[in-house]
């Protein structure tokens, strides 16, 4: 089982949301962690690939959690968000564009583990 590392904030993002949303994004993850594709993932469009979203709608709302399966020795969760845009189901760009940063990070602390 892979072990899940939060970049950023996504841990504290990811306490802070409703009790059924964590529930679902965390049984999610630990899916992930053991090499299955959660039902409700997909790949994150307009970025590398090895780069998904879980989504999760609870009570109107849409959650998400970004990660990357990327590198072998972890999950990354790379952001942990509520959707509020209300123009169509595209990620709004300030979202994209802090996966963008994170996944940026994480490549540059894997090269320097000596994994990439």
């Amino acid at each position: 089982m892979r072990p899940l590392r939060f970049i950023g904030d996504s841990l504290k993002v990811l306490r802070e949301l409703p009790e059924g949303v964590k529930d679902e994004i965390g049984f999610a993850l630990e899916r992930v962690q053991r090499g299955k594709m959660p039902e409700n993932a997909k790949p994150l469009k307009g970025i590398a690939p090895g780069v998904l979203e879980i989504v999760s709608d609870f009570r109107g709302d849409t959650f998400r959690a970004v990660y990357t399966v990327r590198f072998p020795k972890a999950v990354y969760v790379l952001h942990v968000f509520q959707k509020k845009s209300k123009r169509g189901i595209a990620t709004p760009k300030h979202e994209m564009e802090l996966v963008e940063r994170r996944l940026a990070q994480v490549v540059e602390l894997e090269k320097r583990a000596g994994r990439t």
